[in-house]
């Protein structure tokens, strides 16, 4: 998912793992024809007992930073740290609450948006309403060091959905794309009415609200979006929603400081009456882009990946990365040569699933399917994240054992993987 970096793209990172990820000569096959072996490498724990939610981004320079969620006798903090060496360093708490909105699918996230510019946002639970609650954003302008205020994007208070947002630069503020309930309200026979909502506006660092934008006005209820940066503009990726219950994967683009109207980037014709809380990755490099997603039209689960010549404004024909036993929660990354490399939750047995990564060239051709590693296949797992910084592809997801939740993290070094 994973509006994960900077929107600088991954590419230049990435192509030295092209070749690494392949190498599996001293690898096995898993049970699903997936294959493990020590392409991957555990790092130590950072995060506490009962963390979750992880969500890896990078900076200008390349490091990679992730946050996530942890218990505390303040209720819940949201943390970070800054890998160094293969090694966590000593975490941070940006801000604490015990009135916060966690959940499984729609995670916090900390993200560079250029040297000294960094964003956090996380859910705060509105008084009296459980699925009402609002999205609150902290600024740093000295790289996480200090934090802001919270700034609400949105100003509708109204007792609704506000989440699911990826945060991203818009020019020299911080951009802010969310999911909106404020059409949603319950009318007076307790029925809701109107419909969820796709929403934009930039933040500058004086917390002061530029560009309120309805990117599009009848979205999936509870997928996630994201967002990436061509050479025209951010590329914003998530699921649609028609009338007729249609909900296939849109991109909207941002051109010009306008918002274009969203476009399907394949026609899925996946027709679903509730939300399948499963929502895309896209990644882009000056005029490339590629959207990854899962889908079940038909009956037929796929994750799938489409690509973009011309910066978002039309797809080819979507390439399935995986049609076995896929859950989706995907992520993706664009290489220098076009290539991708695409990660999914692939369901496995005894209620368990699998971490895998796989590569799809520029031509279409599939790499094999690698396990990163295994987690619980239910909500408690969350989405699975990854990110590339030089000679290293990092992985973060959450543990599951014994009813309790733990954020791990893997990578794959491209130096250790060239020597086997």
């Amino acid at each position: 998912m994973a509006n994960r970096s900077v929107l600088v793209s991954k590419q230049s990172q990435l192509l030295s793992v092209l070749v690494p990820l392949l190498v599996v000569s001293v690898a096995s096959c898993t049970r699903d024809g997936a294959i493990e072996g020590p392409q991957f490498m555990t790092l130590p724990d950072v995060a506490g007992a009962g963390s979750a939610e992880p969500h890896l981004a990078t900076t200008t320079d390349g490091a990679v930073v992730m946050s996530w969620l942890e218990p505390s006798d303040r209720g819940t903090d949201l943390r970070w740290s800054r890998l160094h060496n293969d090694q966590w360093e000593d975490p941070r708490t940006i801000a604490s609450g015990d009135n916060w909105f966690v959940n499984w699918a729609d995670f916090p996230s900390v993200e560079p948006i250029s040297e000294s510019l960094w964003a956090a946002h996380w859910l705060v639970k509105q008084p009296g309403g459980t699925f009402a609650y609002d999205i609150a954003v902290s600024i740093s302008t000295d790289s996480g060091s200090n934090w802001s205020e919270v700034v609400v994007p949105h100003q509708d208070d109204t007792p609704t959905e506000h989440g699911f947002v990826s945060l991203f630069p818009w020019q020299d503020k911080v951009g802010a794309l969310w999911l909106d309930g404020r059409n949603m309200q319950p009318s007076e026979d307790g029925h809701g009415h109107g419909g969820m909502t796709l929403r934009a506006v930039a933040l500058g660092r004086d917390l002061s609200r530029h560009r309120k934008t309805e990117v599009d006005g009848l979205v999936c209820d509870c997928c996630q979006t994201d967002i990436a940066n061509s050479a025209a503009g951010p590329v914003a990726a998530y699921r649609n929603r028609t009338e007729e219950e249609v909900r296939d994967i849109y991109v909207a683009r941002l051109l010009d400081g306008e918002w274009s109207p969203g476009e399907a980037v394949a026609d899925d014709g996946w027709i679903i009456a509730g939300c399948p809380v499963n929502g895309p990755a896209v990644d882009a490099a000056m005029d490339n882009v590629v959207v990854a997603w899962f889908t079940a039209a038909n009956g037929d689960s796929k994750v799938r990946l489409a690509r973009s010549s011309d910066g978002g404004a039309s797809f080819d024909d979507p390439l399935d990365i995986a049609v076995d036993r896929p859950v989706g929660r995907v992520d993706v990354a664009l290489l220098a040569d076009g290539s991708a490399l695409v990660s999914w939750l692939e369901s496995a047995s005894n209620g368990t699933a699998n971490i895998h990564v796989r590569l799809a060239t520029l031509q279409g051709v599939l790499g094999p399917a690698l396990t990163v590693a295994k987690t619980d296949a239910g909500r408690m797992s969350g989405f699975p994240q990854m990110v590339v910084s030089g000679d290293q592809v990092v992985f973060a997801w959450t543990d599951v054992a014994d009813g309790s939740t733990s954020v791990r993290t893997a990578t794959a070094e491209v130096k250790g993987l060239i020597s086997n």
